[in-house]
């Protein structure tokens, strides 16, 4: 087996301490919020129109768009803790068009609908970013495009075939970066080449992203629960009662936006799996650290390893750095502890310095964690219960800050009952395989991770484990 740049490349140990020294184990986008008020627990019967179970951007996406196309309609939204608290507000904030986790994977599920499925996440990127702007959102929005860099030398062949496949659509917006262009563009002694991509990503601070949503679908008449753990769905006459320990909610239709936590549906408590994501935030940048690293069009960043890393600047110039480590715990639990991992952030530490020498003396201000909704086919499921009363959305796999806008709507066509060019699609019509239970998932997971890693140290060539699940169509491909 092979060595990783990362390994090859480390920095002084010293350097790791001294930058992790003084790290809150906090999440900055929450910090970062101004106070807000605070909103009340459910208490009591409530009647709605339309009940949302979550208020992360899932639900608070949903809220908005629903008071769009009926603005007299009664919504009600019940959120176990705060609005944006869970993944919603503490993501890297990247928000890519992709409807599929990346072309590749839709090409391999979907590949008759790729090119529509392509289509349509590039105009619901669109709108999220004209939604933003109309309701007066200041989330840091910038459209700068994403940039996807080789640090082995197997990873350009990867890059020549993106562009090649790119050409071959008539999709000029991408552009390929030899090593030169991609140290002129950002300088780290790691990257070998790249492909910026455009016009697909965009990046915004999650945490202001949730809290203007929430203020937007309140303004638009939408009542916003907090602290109301939901415990089960009830059957009540022509309606469903979503039960909580202080109240009910008795709704004509329901939409369910729980993201990782338990599933309310049986049938849906085996569709995925949390695994965890770690995350440091940087100090902000002087203006000489600045440039010392270039990074004047400011794109997101991701490495093409299978154990990759994802950063990018946020509008104050500190750097958040993440991803490597996806960590399931066996029994599927979803706990604050696991949000405490040392070891990971000692290795993103070290990676960051390896990727950014030249910052060797920034400190990390920030340290964070937060559940992931895998799914197999790596990105959302969609359905219906309750005779067509309850939708639901789930398993983004970490590319979710888009698409949940997507799936507000697909969930509010869902109930509705109409055929629209959403629930045609085959994406959104059928379901993934779900996990098996345990202990068979907590061994398939962690076996896979490791191969994923095996794989990495031996340029990028996939076990025999890999190609079954790849032949079986399990989304474990990053």
């Amino acid at each position: 087996m092979g060595t990783t740049v990362f390994e090859r490349r480390r920095p002084p140990a010293a350097a790791i301490q001294r930058g992790l020294a003084d790290t809150q184990h906090s999440v900055f986008w929450l910090d970062d919020l101004p106070a807000t008020r605070t909103r009340p627990s459910l208490s009591g019967v409530v009647h709605a129109d339309l009940a949302i179970v979550g208020a992360g951007y899932t639900g608070l996406w949903t809220a908005l768009l629903a008071k769009r196309r009926d603005p007299s309609q009664r919504v009600v939204v019940v959120e176990a803790r705060t609005a944006g608290w869970a993944a919603s507000g503490r993501n890297g904030g990247f928000c890519e068009a992709s409807l599929t986790h990346g072309r590749e994977n839709g090409v391999t599920r979907w590949p008759d609908e790729i090119d529509q499925l392509d289509e349509m996440g590039l105009a619901n990127l669109d709108g999220m970013g004209d939604d933003i702007a109309s309701h007066g959102i200041d989330a840091d929005w910038e459209r700068v495009g994403a940039l996807s860099v080789a640090t082995e030398p197997h990873q350009l062949e990867w890059l020549d075939e993106w562009e090649q496949d790119a050409r071959s659509r008539g999709d000029e917006s991408l552009v390929r970066l030899d090593e030169t262009r991609v140290q002129a563009s950002v300088s780290s002694p790691t990257y070998l080449g790249a492909v910026w991509e455009t016009r697909t990503t965009a990046l915004v601070h999650p945490g202001k992203l949730a809290s203007g949503l929430a203020r937007a679908a309140e303004e638009a008449g939408v009542v916003i629960y907090e602290s109301s753990p939901v415990r089960s769905l009830d059957d009540a006459a022509d309606a469903i009662a979503v039960v909580t320990a202080g109240g009910r909610v008795v709704a004509s239709q329901v939409a369910l936006a729980t993201n990782v936590f338990p599933a309310l549906l049986k049938r849906a408590r085996l569709m995925t799996v949390p695994v965890y994501d770690y995350v440091l935030m940087t100090e902000p940048l002087s203006s000489e650290q600045l440039q010392a690293i270039g990074w004047n069009d400011r794109q997101g960043i991701g490495d093409l390893a299978n154990q990759f890393h994802y950063y990018r600047m946020s509008k104050d110039n500190r750097i958040l750095f993440g991803g490597y480590d996806a960590v399931y715990h066996y029994g599927r639990k979803v706990r604050s502890q696991y949000e405490n991992r040392p070891e990971t952030w000692q290795s993103l530490a070290s990676h960051f310095y390896t990727t950014f020498p030249q910052l060797e003396e920034v400190k990390f201000t920030h340290k964070w964690a937060g559940a992931i909704d895998t799914s197999t086919q790596f990105c959302a499921f969609f359905g219906t219960a309750r005779r067509g009363r309850v939708a639901y959305a789930a398993g983004f796999t970490g590319l979710g800050v888009t698409a949940t806008r997507f799936a507000g709507d697909v969930m509010l066509d869902l109930l509705s009952g109409e055929k629209t060019e959403r629930t045609e699609l085959e994406m959104v019509r059928k379901r993934p395989l779900p996990f098996p239970p345990e202990p068979a998932a907590a061994i398939g997971i962690n076996a896979t991770r490791w191969s994923l890693n095996r794989a990495d140290h031996n340029n990028g060539k996939r076990n025999l484990l890999l190609k079954t699940l790849d032949s079986l169509g399990l989304g474990f491909d990053s």
